[in-house]
């Protein structure tokens, strides 16, 4: 819908789904004493992320990628770091409310593809139960989801293994 003179004028046309693309990036450095989680699943390694909730970098990613093809600004504006209530939460229940806000709105998953940036730990024999996890939130086929690993070649913060960063691109139909 677009507004002209006060009034919503629907730029869809009549019986076409509407279709809505997002981009998502998060990032969060290493720190010890945490576990490691990445889309739900929790990997063995000597250090996890910082961050208020579990720190899970490829949720936050989705996360932010469901807001913006939402147009619903970012995480921290609906999970602020400042507020308890969202200390330690599992960010897999977070993208569930935000889910059920696409869902509301009348959106439902058409694809979604997310790349993890990790020197270290190794993610490939982690990535299809990240990806069962995350089609269990969207309620749909993991021939809708994609996850994929990749390294920076030892360059930058990744490559230095001081944190992990992932991206995320959402495609919804309503």
């Amino acid at each position: 819908m677009t507004q002209e003179a006060g009034k919503e004028i629907e730029i869809n046309p009549p019986g076409q789904p509407l279709f809505r693309i997002g981009f998502g990036y998060d990032v969060h450095p290493f720190v010890a004493g945490r576990p490691l989680i990445l889309g739900g699943v929790d990997i063995d390694h000597p250090a996890g992320l910082k961050g208020h909730s579990d720190a899970d970098v490829l949720t936050h990613a989705v996360m932010d990628a469901l807001l913006g093809a939402l147009a619903r600004g970012d995480i921290g504006r609906h999970f602020p770091d400042t507020d308890p209530a969202w200390k330690g939460i599992k960010s897999l229940l977070m993208l569930e409310r935000l889910v059920g806000m696409a869902k509301d709105d009348g959106y439902r998953l058409n694809n979604l593809d997310v790349t993890v940036v990790a020197q270290r730990p190794r993610l490939a024999p982690h990535l299809p139960l990240m990806r069962e996890r995350l089609s269990e939130v969207f309620e749909a086929s993991t021939s809708r989801i994609n996850v994929k690993a990749t390294t920076t070649e030892r360059l930058g913060f990744v490559g230095r293994e001081e944190g992990i960063s992932a991206f995320a691109v959402i495609s919804l139909v309503g």
